[in-house]
């Protein structure tokens, strides 16, 4: 892509992080896991509101709960729509883009949203380290006062 000035703007080259490395409130992660176990969720089939205005029908939403991980943990991967038929179990994933979800403020999921990309790629030789689950901590939210303000 040419700039203003005419120049090529290269593009960056991915920064891979390890699971154990993912923190709350943060995004932006490129990381290669293995779908430990994939658990389909059952969704609500009230229709919603704004979207029954509508004149077409609405596709059903399709959630999967999907444990992933790599050698140095694991953590619970939202997957939605299309994503759940690439999340099969023991496949080998690369998550690009994904973000820290907290799920009922206290516990941590990685999902990718539109500005993501799951792609299928090669088995992976790692072998995941499941007794590190990072889903199973609980954070809490916690306000710190402003020290400028004295």
């Amino acid at each position: 892509m040419a700039t203003a000035t005419g120049q090529v703007n290269a593009k960056r080259k991915p920064v891979f992080v390890k699971v154990e490395d993912l923190k709350p409130g943060t995004s932006g992660h490129t990381l290669i896991v293995k779908v430990v176990e994939m658990t389909p969720v059952k969704t609500s089939a009230r229709p919603n509101r704004s979207r029954a205005l509508l004149s077409r029908p609405v596709p059903p939403v399709r959630i999967a709960e999907c444990v992933v991980g790599d050698e140095t943990g694991t953590i619970i991967f939202t997957a939605r729509n299309e994503q759940v038929d690439l999340m099969t179990k023991g496949a080998t994933v690369i998550l690009r883009n994904a973000k820290i979800v907290m799920f009922k403020r206290t516990t941590m999921r990685l999902a990718v949203d539109k500005w993501g990309r799951i792609e299928v790629t090669e088995p992976a030789k790692f072998a995941v380290k499941e007794d590190n689950n990072l889903s199973l901590v609980e954070y809490e939210l916690v306000t710190v006062p402003d020290q400028g303000m004295n």
